[in-house]
């Protein structure tokens, strides 16, 4: 299937250079929130190199009121793509320090290129696996009160490739800790991440791009939202396929890519998670990873699909023992990507690890274990 043209190239920056540089590869719309935050570390690249061209200083903007940098777009065409990168750069400059190499407490481009062994695969017993694994997450956890808020604490890093002056060079984020809530009906959250916000963070409520208060779906679910999907495995795989239909590289791997940012990046009810493990295992291409490490140096092993046009395998990463989600990773395991073939196999493209994910009372509370 050839990819979406709708969507930019994040990692093409002969294509545009205000979008995310994360991968060759048409970004799955099923990342869109992945996809504009990294938006906002590829702003800090931009804004600098515009300041090395001059010689000044872009002074601080102000805007008359807080704008949500993450507006929740299940798609994000060119177009709106360029208009979203114009309002981030505008709120965003309020705290950015132009004399600073990153921004302070920026973890763009510190830490060195990730890298790792890449695991042997085996198409055998996968979905039995995954039947194991669906047990497992079976178990009830912390409903969630329409007053409370779900807090995902995790590690995370990308590696992208950086342009300076036609200069490319292979970079990766230092793994750093990602702090996000959101209520259930998904109207509310907050985000505190290095190198995409400051300090306290930035507020995730608001309109979207067309300033209309998004609607929960798959690509951005809320509680209430996946509280109410199918848990028939069949019925819920063939909403993903339908629902998704056009995105990514093909329907199989958008589908499993779907499923994994839902693992990944939300708080399904109990019910829900074993589903969607059932669900993957009917995906065509999943196969077991004999090791895996996640963002937070754990070892396990994995569920994993091959992309074979980016050559990228997504890895979702289980404890051996207990078999639970640890964490997320994609890895380049053929052939080569990236401006000038500097993303090569054995590159962690993206990294995630999930320290702590919970319910609070209150927005902004951390748990006393994140990480």
């Amino acid at each position: 299937m050839n990819a979406d043209h709708s969507r930019p190239h994040p990692a093409d920056r002969e294509e545009n250079s205000l979008l995310l540089p994360f991968t060759e590869r048409e970004l799955p719309a099923g990342r869109h929130q992945f996809h504009k935050e990294r938006l906002m570390a590829h702003i800090h690249e931009d804004l600098r190199a515009a300041g090395a061209d001059t010689g000044t200083t872009v002074a601080p903007a102000r805007t008359a009121r807080s704008r949500n940098p993450f507006l929740r777009s299940a798609i994000l065409v060119p177009a709106a793509a360029f208009a979203l990168a114009g309002a981030l750069a505008i709120g965003f400059l309020r705290y950015v320090d132009q004399s600073a190499t990153d921004g302070p407490g920026s973890t763009v481009a510190t830490g060195p290129v990730l890298t790792t062994r890449i695991g042997a695969t085996d198409p055998q017993g996968t979905p039995q696996l995954l039947d194991r694994i669906s047990l497992a997450a079976s178990s009830s956890g912390p409903a969630v009160r329409a007053d409370q808020f779900v807090y995902i604490g995790s590690k995370t890093a990308t590696t992208y490739v950086k342009t300076v002056n036609d200069k490319h060079t292979l970079v990766s984020e230092e793994l750093h800790m990602r702090h996000q809530w959101n209520s259930p009906d998904g109207t509310k959250g907050w985000l505190i991440e290095p190198g995409n916000t400051g300090p306290e963070g930035v507020t995730l409520e608001g309109t979207d791009e067309k300033g209309q208060t998004p609607t929960a779906n798959l690509n951005a679910p809320s509680y209430n939202y996946l509280a109410a999907l199918p848990t028939d495995p069949d019925v819920l795989l063939a909403r993903i396929y339908q629902e998704t239909r056009g995105h990514g590289n093909s329907p199989d791997q958008q589908a499993f890519t779907t499923i994994g940012d839902l693992l990944r990046g939300s708080y399904p009810p109990a019910e829900l998670t074993a589903a969607l493990y059932r669900a993957a295992a009917k995906i065509p291409g999943v196969v077991t990873v004999d090791d895996a490490v996640d963002a937070a140096g754990r070892h396990g092993l994995a569920v994993a699909r091959l992309d074979e046009q980016s050559g990228r395998r997504e890895e979702w990463i289980f404890d051996r023992q207990t078999l639970v989600f640890l964490g997320e990773r994609t890895v380049q395991v053929q052939g080569e990507s990236g401006e000038q073939g500097l993303i090569k196999p054995g590159t962690v493209v993206f990294t995630n690890a999930v320290m702590t994910r919970t319910v609070v009372d209150r927005i902004k509370e951390k748990p006393t274990t994140t990480g």
